[in-house]
Formats: C-alpha cells, structure tokens, sequence
C-alpha cells in the first residue's frame, strides 16, 4: 500500500517579517489540509555578502530598490518567533517545519525538536552544511534544483558518509525559477532520480496552478512542496509564484483524491463492479426457437445482456451440443 504523500505548504518568507502573518499563514494551511507548513531558518550575515545581487525574480517582486542581504535581513525569524510559531502550529494542528540555511540555523532547529529536515537547493553542493546535517541521522528532504545527477548523487554519498542512512532521504525534483516555465520542468526527471539511487522522491513545485503537482503525485511523488501565500499581490520574493489559500486546498483535495485513485495496484473487481458485471457482461441465449434434440450453432443463439447465464468465453462448448429442451428467443441457454 503506498504511503500517503506528505504535503508541504511552504510559507517560506511570505510572513514579510511578521510574526502576526505568519500565525495567518499557518491558520491557511491547516485549513487547507497540508501536512506540514514550513518556514525559512537563516541569518542574512551568515547566508549572503553585502554585495550579493538579487535573482531576477526578486528584483522584479521588489520595488524599493534594497540588496538582497537588506531584504532577508528584514525577512528573518528570530528564535523566539520560532518557538512562537511552533506554538501555534500545535494550537492548529499542523505539523511546523523549517529549511535552515546555515550550520546555526540547522543546529537551532535541533533544539527546537524539529524531526526532518530540508536541504534547499542552494545547499546541494556546500559540503560542510551536508555533513553536518547528515550527522543528524534525521529524515531528510533534499531539493535539487539547479542540479545534474551528477550533484545528486556526491550529495546523497556525503549524507550517508555522515551518518543518514539512504532510505531516510527522500529527493525533490525541482526547477529553480519563480515561476518554472511548463518547459523546464523536466517531471520524468523525478522518475530517472528514483531509479538512478534507489531512494523515495517528491517534487518541489515552483510552476504556476497546482497541474504539476498533481501530475507528480500519480507519477509517484512521496512528498509535494508548493510554496502559498494569503495575497499574490503582495510585496515580497515569493509571492507572485505562490497559491492563495483556496488554490492550495484544491490541490491537497486533487492530491488525495489521485491518491485514493492510485490505489494498491491489484487488478481486481471493485466492490461497484460486481453489481454491475451481471448488468454489463452478456450470457448465451436463444437467437429464434430451439426444439429439444436440435444441435446449437451460430445460427441459434447469440450474446446478450445481462451476464447472468452461461459465459460467452463457453462458446465453443456449446457449439455442436443438442438442446436438452424448447428454448424460446433471447432464453438463456442451458447445457
């Protein structure tokens, strides 16, 4: 039986620095039905340079012309607002979840009790951060975007060398663009990363809509991220490739249905289905009057609803016996 998928509502920095919308965020995505909403752990002076520029994506989302390391530092979340929002995610119950960008950061949410983590694909390659989080021996969620196989793989070996056994990683594909073109992202390449290392995958949906996501969870998907925000009009990075509260309820609602539709995979007759096979399938009868002793032929009988007599896979069977009665036309054969 498939596991049910873990669903991530990503609140990411869509708070905008506000521990009041951030509590907004989490009542949205407990309402929706998410399994886990989750935020972003990081210090600006630990996580860019002064220097370092915007994505194209952020300068586009941000009108007021500040670096990127001004913009994060107004988006981080200090521990007190973690402790708080992991109170009121009990209060709501949902599970609160954060990426943590830096070695603090990961150690902080070690202290929180956080259960699994997340390395957000700007980590994929930082060698010392994998080593330390996979000394965690936590589950781990491990995003690729901006990868080849190549990077996936000396990342899962370095987690595993650290202390993570593989069947605790499950791997995200993932596009880093905000929002990913239908054109790149690349689904079946979630497929190729399961079959190439042997380790469960999701896929860490940036597109616009919630298709994709649903798309990946038929295709096999364990875990679906998909970042939310309450207003796409907001300011902010992530905003504007991010759902509003009613799309994020129906793709958790289309995510369990595909789930339910999935099934275990055993070709069997549902419990719908066999009230409806007699009614369906056909049986042998009578295609004009039989006199007793008259030998059947395709001449006599046919097939016809309902599927309650003698099978139409008998055919041949019947074919060349004699009647052992008077049948009448559309009369069920009997031999």
């Amino acid at each position: 039986m498939r596991r049910k998928v873990l669903v991530i509502a990503e609140a990411g920095v869509n708070h905008n620095g506000d521990i009041e919308f951030a509590k907004q965020l989490i009542d949205a995505a407990s309402v929706a039905g998410a399994d886990l909403v989750k935020f972003q752990t990081f210090s600006a002076h630990r996580l860019v340079t002064l220097s370092a520029k915007k994505a194209d994506y952020q300068v586009l989302s941000d009108k007021t012309g500040e670096s990127q390391y001004e913009m994060l530092r107004r988006l981080e979340l200090s521990e007190d607002m973690h402790r708080e929002l992991i109170r009121h995610c009990a209060l709501r119950k949902i599970g609160f979840f954060s990426t943590g960008f830096d070695i603090e950061s990961l150690n902080l949410l070690l202290d929180l009790e956080q259960e699994v983590f997340k390395v957000p694909s700007g980590e994929l390659t930082n060698l010392c951060y994998l080593q330390h989080i996979g000394g965690f021996g936590k589950p781990i969620i491990l995003s690729t975007g901006m990868a080849t196989l190549g990077d996936v793989e000396a990342a899962i070996e370095i987690l595993e060398v650290a202390g993570t056994p593989r069947d605790q990683i499950t791997v995200l594909h993932c596009t880093t663009e905000y929002p990913t073109p239908m054109s790149e992202v690349n689904l079946t390449a979630m497929q190729s990363i399961g079959k190439a290392f042997g380790v469960n995958v999701g896929y860490s949906d940036h597109t616009k809509g919630i298709e994709v996501a649903i798309a990946a969870v038929a295709m096999g998907a364990s875990v679906i991220e998909k970042h939310f925000t309450l207003n796409r009009n907001m300011p902010g990075p992530d905003h504007k490739a991010s759902l509003e509260p009613s799309e994020l309820s129906a793709m958790i609602l289309a995510i369990r249905n595909i789930e339910l539709a999935l099934g275990d995979g055993i070709k069997r007759l549902t419990s719908s289905e066999v009230i409806n096979r007699p009614i369906a399938r056909k049986s042998l009868v009578a295609l004009k009057p039989i006199k007793q002793g008259e030998v059947f032929s395709d001449q006599n009988i046919t097939t016809k609803r309902p599927g309650t007599g003698i099978s139409p896979m008998r055919w041949y069977e019947v074919i060349g016996r004699s009647a052992i009665r008077d049948f009448e036309p559309d009369e069920f054969i009997e031999i």
